[in-house]
């Protein structure tokens, strides 16, 4: 525990009051009931029906069962004294297949659910899509198909006409960038793809369907305001050497650049010289695409988790931040680690002072082009351990979000930032990792589904009650 830790209460007096605080989720990672409710399979059921995709060999089919205990979680939030909360729709919940008519039972429920936050006072914060493509759009090409993006927009049509007056903030599309590197790139998320630098039609369709779901929100007519999610990651050379420098560059590009540009300043970035090839599908796009993905955005959501150090050369393992992908070994350039730094479960840097740099880099590359931004996930994994008492106390959690949310409330001039989301309410099913990492503030036993808040929760209870 961190003897230096301010209490909740002293805490408390940073947060300004109309600054938001809210906790995410992703609809796939805590809904479970793939098969019910007229809901159809989407690309990560699957991916994760393959064996060795997933390393504990597990399936989403139950996970926190959130489609039938909703309820209970919404208690949660209204006990954690929240002000929003984010999670995604799903896609092939509400249109199965990804055209044609919306699905009347995955509508009920999403009606339910929002009724349900705003009867306890809670603002929503819906995104579009969080990674569970329609698995009939993967197998016409999934995002490296155009009309992928066309369905996207035509699939935020639906969801704006069905709950376009109760949504509080719409998020079109979450990470586009994890979607293209570990799902098209490397192979390791669905839809398990390797295509190395081959996948950038799929980042520049996902911003294409950004675009068209931007517009879709606008033509119904949503109260809510609109912007997208991106995860950023500061990039650094491992060593003051050019070819660090240059491939330190060219990753920064292909993960940060080529998806936050496009969006705020209407082009992709010029690549680093000597790199053009690498980024070829890009000089290439038509300029009414570049003209739909600058839509006007109410907010730019920003993910941070770590830093990212480069070193030239390839590497003998084929590592990344989310595990081995048997494609690194083929890039000339290595992620390498941060000795100097605690980890997380995953193994991920715990720096939050790369956050402030984050942010720094956000004013310069964008300046007034950059509108309001919401930290919309922020958080950690670690092995709770589940204390003698039936407790969760996790003190490193605590630590990090406190770390990490004092930088937020701190600022960097010249950015506005209006909220924080701590990702994430509730353990989950973790993608790839499937089980064996717990990102919650409250504790979920994958057998008997039951929850039990942790000190975390706690903590963040006391912080929120002393506004």
């Amino acid at each position: 525990m961190n003897d230096d830790r301010e209490t909740p209460e002293v805490f408390a007096e940073r947060i300004p009051a109309d600054f938001t605080m809210g906790v995410s989720t992703a609809a796939f990672q805590i809904e479970g009931a793939v098969r019910e409710g007229g809901r159809g399979p989407s690309t990560w059921d699957t991916f994760m029906a393959q064996p060795g995709r997933i390393l504990d060999h597990s399936t989403a089919e139950i996970t926190d069962d959130h489609y039938h205990r909703y309820q209970e979680d919404v208690a949660l939030l209204k006990g954690l004294g929240v002000d929003s909360y984010r999670f995604s729709l799903s896609w092939p919940r509400i249109q199965p297949g990804g055209k044609g008519h919306a699905n009347r039972e995955g509508i009920a429920f999403y009606d339910r659910l929002l009724d349900e936050l705003l009867a306890a006072g809670i603002r929503p914060m819906v995104t579009l899509y969080h990674w569970d493509t329609p698995e009939e759009l993967q197998r016409a090409g999934g995002w490296m198909a155009r009309d992928t993006a066309k369905r996207l927009g035509d699939y935020a049509t639906l969801a704006a006409e069905a709950f376009g007056d109760r949504v509080d903030k719409w998020v079109t599309i979450n990470e586009p960038t994890t979607v293209t590197l570990n799902g098209y790139a490397l192979g390791i998320h669905a839809p398990g793809s390797a295509l190395l630098f081959d996948a950038l039609p799929a980042a520049h369709h996902q911003l294409l369907g950004h675009g068209y779901a931007v517009q879709a929100l606008r033509a119904a007519g949503v109260s809510g305001g609109i912007g997208m999610t991106n995860v950023h990651s500061p990039v650094v050379p491992a060593r003051d050497r050019m070819a660090d420098r240059f491939f330190a560059n060219v990753f920064d590009t292909v993960h940060n650049r080529i998806f936050a540009d496009p969006v705020l300043l209407g082009s992709y970035p010029k690549p680093p010289f000597g790199s053009g090839r690498l980024f070829r599908a890009l000089s290439e796009v038509d300029q009414d695409d570049l003209a739909t993905i600058h839509q006007p955005l109410d907010f730019y959501g920003l993910n941070y988790y770590m830093p990212t150090r480069i070193r030239a050369g390839s590497p003998t393992v084929g590592e990344t931040p989310d595990g081995e992908a048997e494609r690194m070994k083929d890039v000339p350039f290595s992620l390498v680690p941060f000795p100097e730094f605690a980890k997380t479960g995953f193994g991920w840097p715990v720096a939050p002072e790369y956050l402030a740099v984050t942010l720094g880099d956000m004013v310069e590359r964008y300046g007034e082009a950059l509108p309001p931004v919401y930290i919309t996930e922020g958080g950690v994994s670690y092995p709770d351990a589940r204390g003698a008492a039936g407790a969760f106390h996790d003190d490193r959690r605590i630590d990090y979000i406190a770390e990490h949310l004092a930088i937020v409330l701190d600022g960097a001039p010249g950015i506005d930032i209006r909220g924080y989301f701590v990702w994430s309410l509730l353990d989950n099913w973790e993608w790839a990792a499937g089980f064996t990492q717990r990102f919650g503030l409250v504790h979920v036993d994958f057998d008997s589904l039951v929850r039990t808040p942790k000190d975390s929760y706690r903590w963040l209870q006391s912080v929120l009650a002393a506004r």
